[in-house]
């Protein structure tokens, strides 16, 4: 089974100390799963329970990578990496901004077994 690591985003509800009016959380979770798609659908179920556990709002960014050399040690949904940033944008404008800006060199994965079919 192969590992990929998943990018997803998710909004804060404003804090005290906070200095712009929203709060981004970009997160990286690893998976094991099939395929692409199957960890994008893992990472998703993940972060709903995870930004609704919380009180955040989950945005609809999933980004996966197929990572190369398996790591030695897997744990589902592992998160590898988080970063908050605070921001003025909204939810659409911020993804524009910084995730979606249509430079990324990126495409949508197809699964060469199931395109064979």
């Amino acid at each position: 089974m192969a590992s990929y690591t998943v990018r997803m985003v998710v909004l804060w509800p404003s804090r005290e100390d906070q200095k712009l009016k929203y709060l981004y959380e970009e997160r990286i979770t690893i998976w094991q799963a099939e395929s692409m798609d199957e960890a994008i659908e893992l990472a998703e179920e993940e972060a709903k329970e995870y930004a609704e556990s919380e009180g955040f709002e989950l945005l609809d960014l999933f980004q996966a990578y197929w990572m190369f050399n398996e790591p030695l040690t897997v744990e589902q949904g592992m998160e590898v990496f988080s970063l908050l940033r605070e921001s003025d944008l909204e939810a659409s404008v911020y993804l524009d901004t910084f995730f979606d800006t249509h430079h990324e060199r990126q495409g949508v994965y197809e699964d060469k077994e199931d395109s064979e079919v």
